[in-house]
């Protein structure tokens, strides 16, 4: 028999893929994932991150991620104490690859601004995942910073072809750029120029070389997006 919900559904096939979705596949269950993939969060912060999740179905959630054993929770140790967080197991880190991929196929048709949908800085760790192309990035070895005012700050570290997207403070960024949500989405999917970012407002810091490598590494957008 197929693993129910709380609501009660599922599929109840013997598929490997009805199964990953009576798993994963209610609503707001990989956007939690996508939240945790950026580091651990408390209660308060995924509410703020999911933006318009009703609280008893973003509770419900993650009792089910929890039984699951996808997420976990863990109270983290002075100064914080008493503080609890989510945070992925490694089961649930397991869809990091899967949840990226998706991701990479929505951003083939996602509009190049938000169109006043809310945006946080924060996503720009699966953004930068899924637009991150190894190949392009040979021979360099650098980082760099994005930040929306008063949100967090997302890193983005290449080495040796490989790109690794976080949040927090990168070590010696050669670029660094404050800008709107608006501008970073287009900045960083390699739609907009540093020279466009600058005339929207973006405060960007470092050498233009560097901006240049940044973008390079950041591939252009595919021709069928819109």
């Amino acid at each position: 028999m197929g693993l129910a919900t709380e609501s009660g559904r599922t599929y109840d096939q013997h598929c490997g893929l009805a199964h990953a979705l009576d798993l994963v596949g209610e609503r707001w269950t990989l956007l939690i994932v996508r939240e945790l993939l950026a580091g651990p969060r408390r209660y308060t912060d995924l509410a703020a991150g999911l933006v318009s999740v009703p609280s008893n179905v973003l509770a419900t959630r993650l009792r089910e991620m929890e039984s699951r054993g996808l997420v976990c929770r863990r109270t983290l140790p002075a100064p914080a104490a008493s503080v609890v967080v989510y945070e992925l197991t490694a089961h649930g880190e397991d869809l990091a690859a899967t949840v990226t991929e998706l991701a990479r196929w929505g951003m083939r048709t996602l509009p190049l601004t938000t169109g006043g949908r809310p945006f946080r800085a924060h996503w720009l760790v699966l953004a930068l995942r899924a637009r991150f192309e190894g190949a392009a990035a040979a021979g360099v070895h650098e980082s760099y910073e994005f930040c929306i005012p008063g949100e967090d700050t997302v890193g983005f570290e290449v080495r040796d072809g490989a790109g690794r997207a976080f949040v927090g403070r990168a070590a010696d960024p050669v670029v660094r750029i404050t800008a709107d949500g608006d501008t970073l989405v287009a900045l960083t999917s390699g739609a907009l120029s540093g020279a466009e970012a600058l005339k929207r407002g973006a405060r960007i810091e470092g050498k233009p070389e560097a901006l240049e490598r940044m973008r390079s590494v950041l591939p252009v957008r595919s021709e069928q997006s819109t």
